[in-house]
């Protein structure tokens, strides 16, 4: 792919993410938003016409179809993703992947077979680990800024109800709360310590038959802990803090999407560094895309797709210790 060229992008699904990444697509580095796609025509026109786009179709398969296109951000319910992924991939088309990846790691193999099979790139769109704040907090890692990191802990957990949020408490739209924002401290641990060695976990499993709390520690083979978070029946800080031999860093809330990193270490005056983010700061991850495009790569660096299948092994650990499966996915226990 020529290294000038724009990167034309799908939008598959029109759901609340779907608008926040189509409103920030025209900060990204040479992209151009061709198309939309829905189930419904009526959805599919209001969403083009909202952003502007000049082509709208009222199928998956129409959207996928159109030759213009080079990439497909899909954002369907991650119950979907599997089959859409795939179908995307076979179509020809790079594929950004709402997180979480798969509900579950056997989907993950599929998926990643699939871009493997058919040569295209793919990612997982955890689109944090792209902000500047996360760049910035990987340099410092890399520089040795707080020394070894002994402790990790994150949360992300806020207070809904199956009257507001009623996908989140539906075990058939694979609900809850480690799949919905878990994964995010899930992925800032592995970004950080790699993956964990040993697994602690515990939920609350609500009446939908959901987990609306969950804790977890990841133990490491350096003796590094994460503690762990998540929630969607309570509101929580919403901070990141990791603590290292020589210092310490606070991510304050919201993490997860954060302009300031705190860096305290001895006998020095703490330093705030400030990282702003453009919109919602989804355009980021497009900008990985358009990169790792015109280069010719087919995975990401930063976001591999080792790790997403990791990341996703990780979480069906996670949920065997709550023996907690979905009404599609028996075999997970």
């Amino acid at each position: 792919m020529a290294a000038k060229r724009s990167i034309r992008w799908g939008i598959l699904a029109t759901g609340e993410i779907a608008h926040q990444f189509a409103a920030d697509l025209p900060a990204a580095d040479g992209a151009e938003l061709l198309a939309v796609g829905s189930r419904e025509l009526a959805k599919a026109e209001k969403f083009a016409g909202q952003f502007k786009i000049p082509r709208c179709y009222n199928s998956y398969d129409k959207l996928l179809a159109d030759k213009d296109i080079d990439a497909i951000y899909v954002a369907t319910p991650h119950p979907l993703h599997v089959e859409n992924t795939i179908a995307a991939l076979q179509a020809g088309k790079a594929v950004l992947c709402e997180k979480p990846f798969a509900v579950n790691a056997a989907e993950a193999r599929r998926m990643i077979a699939a871009a493997r099979q058919h040569r295209r790139f793919c990612m997982e769109a955890m689109w944090t680990r792209f902000l500047p704040v996360h760049v910035r907090l990987r340099e410092l890692l890399g520089q040795g800024a707080i020394g070894q990191v002994q402790m990790l802990t994150a949360d992300f957990g806020f207070a809904s109800s199956p009257e507001k949020e009623d996908r989140l408490f539906n075990p058939a739209m694979a609900g809850g709360s480690l799949l919905d924002v878990g994964v995010y401290p899930i992925a800032l641990s592995f970004m950080v310590l790699g993956p964990p060695s040993r697994i602690i976990a515990q939920a609350c499993i609500g009446p939908t038959g959901v987990d609306e709390r969950a804790a977890m520690i990841f133990r490491y083979g350096t003796g590094a802990l994460a503690l762990l978070s998540s929630a969607i029946a309570t509101a929580t800080p919403q901070e990141a803090i990791l603590c290292g031999s020589e210092g310490r860093i606070r991510l304050p809330r919201p993490w997860w999407r954060g302009e300031k990193i705190i860096l305290s270490r001895p006998d020095r005056e703490d330093e705030v560094i400030e990282l702003p983010i453009v919109g919602n700061g989804l355009h980021y991850e497009a900008d990985e895309v358009a990169r790792c495009l015109r280069k010719g790569l087919r995975q990401s660096r930063i976001m591999p797709l080792a790790e997403t299948l990791k990341i996703a092994r990780t979480m069906d650990r996670i949920r065997r210790q709550w023996k907690l499966s979905y009404p599609f996915e028996s075999h997970l226990i």
